[in-house]
């Protein structure tokens, strides 16, 4: 039998361990560098905080990080937190009601400002006002220009223009008749996701940012949307437009414009190391309609995820996680880890301004000044929990027939329109 101080001590233990420890969970995205990014984070914030445990695992992927996610909401198993969510899904967990606005913790507006997204953080409130969702990374969608060959051809930058863009395609076919302006052949497909590479790419750039999409609304500027529909349908008929399948249209000089995401580079240094930063190829915004004033900044497509609350979490725990968040954002040199460990820009709207980070990318791979730059005019996936049947709709009913001449980019914008319409009732 135990003595009387004994169970005392045992509770006293109990009692300390009971109200020092809380255990939160964290699932980061299904990707090596991002999970070992966050393992350091924990480990260092657990070093100086014993009380909190945190747990980091990857999130589930089978089929895809959204359903696992969705399961283990479902089965009463979510983490605390989580990256990886895009607004769009963001959009179907709000409306489950399965995470939690951050912007509710009293000190936010100072983690904002901390961590220098200000800019960055206007494109991700929803249609209610709060954020649910951080902005982690943003990738910008860029155009790469093959300036070898655009100085072969007389020109000593890119165009800027869509007039500019077709009298380059012209001058390229006077010399290369083989070549072509832009390889897309996904613009013949309808899959929900190509059009974040190609429509909103060059709609965020002709519309200077205008949302397609407010909630309960469709919000698009219809001039911006026709013009960029006239713009791909011009280039087909030119012949400067290929549709049909080709791997390295760009690299081996086939073509001489692209979209391109900033994950393309390690894989050019491995494949096309004759791919050089400011030697074969430049980037720049994406074009823009004639009239698109010269002193305005361009807009374009952000392919970017972010961290969610999830509302499964007690209150202890979702303040036990917050206070991690902030430690982590409120830091610039956590940052700089992250650029190092995933190769992504992290969402801040000083990426190209802060010595800090300047000196790294610069030394490292400079072409990401570029990116750093379109961060703070970089628009996230729309806002709408029905972004698959949205986004497939608009290669079905508009981008197609309008390339083939079905209907004129007018008569497909407004097909697309209507369509959608029945969706958002």
């Amino acid at each position: 039998m135990r003595k009387w101080w004994q169970v005392l001590m045992g509770l006293v233990v109990v009692g300390v361990v009971g109200a020092a420890q809380i255990e939160i969970v964290f699932w980061t995205a299904p990707n090596p560098s991002q999970e070992v990014f966050w393992r350091r984070m924990a480990e260092a914030y657990m070093a100086e905080h014993p009380e909190v445990k945190i747990s980091v695992s990857p999130m589930p992927e089978a089929p895809t990080s959204e359903a696992g996610i969705l399961a283990a909401i479902a089965g009463g198993v979510a983490p605390t937190a989580s990256e990886n969510v895009f607004v769009g899904f963001g959009d179907e967990l709000v409306r489950s009601q399965a995470i939690v606005p951050w912007n509710a913790f009293a000190n936010w507006d100072q983690v904002v400002a901390a961590r220098a997204m200000e800019e960055t953080i206007k494109a991700w409130v929803f249609p209610d006002g709060n954020h649910y969702i951080i902005p982690l990374y943003v990738n910008a969608m860029l155009v790469a220009w093959r300036i070898d060959i655009l100085r072969e051809l007389g020109y000593e930058k890119p165009p800027r223009t869509y007039s500019e863009v077709l009298a380059v395609g012209k001058r390229l076919k006077e010399v290369y008749p083989d070549k072509f302006l832009w390889l897309r052949s996904e613009l013949e497909v309808p899959t929900w996701w190509q059009r974040w590479f190609d429509f909103f790419v060059f709609y965020y750039a002709a519309s200077g940012g205008q949302p397609i999409i407010t909630e309960p609304e469709i919000t698009a500027d219809d001039e911006a949307a026709v013009a960029v529909l006239g713009f791909f349908k011009t280039l087909r008929d030119q012949e400067l437009l290929i549709t049909e399948p080709l791997a390295t249209g760009f690299e081996e000089g086939k073509t001489i414009m692209t979209v391109l995401g900033p994950w393309t580079f390690p894989w050019w240094k491995e494949n096309y190391p004759e791919l050089v930063y400011g030697e074969t190829y430049v980037l720049t915004p994406p074009p823009v309609p004639d009239n698109y004033p010269a002193d305005k900044p361009v807009y374009t497509f952000a392919d970017a995820k972010g961290l969610v609350l999830y509302a499964q979490a007690t209150p202890q725990q979702r303040q036990a996680m917050w206070d991690f968040i902030a430690w982590v954002l409120s830091n610039p040199e956590h940052d700089l880890l992250w650029i190092q460990t995933t190769g992504m820009l992290p969402a801040r709207d000083d990426v190209g301004k802060n010595p800090l980070f300047l000196e790294y990318i610069k030394e490292k791979e400079p072409a990401l000044l570029d990116y750093a730059a379109a961060i703070p005019y970089a628009v996230p996936p729309i806002f709408h929990y029905k972004y698959v049947d949205i986004q497939e709709l608009m290669g079905l009913e508009c981008i197609y027939p309008v390339l083939i001449g079905e209907l004129t980019p007018e008569e497909g914008w407004e097909a697309w329109k209507a369509a959608v319409k029945d969706i958002l009732k």
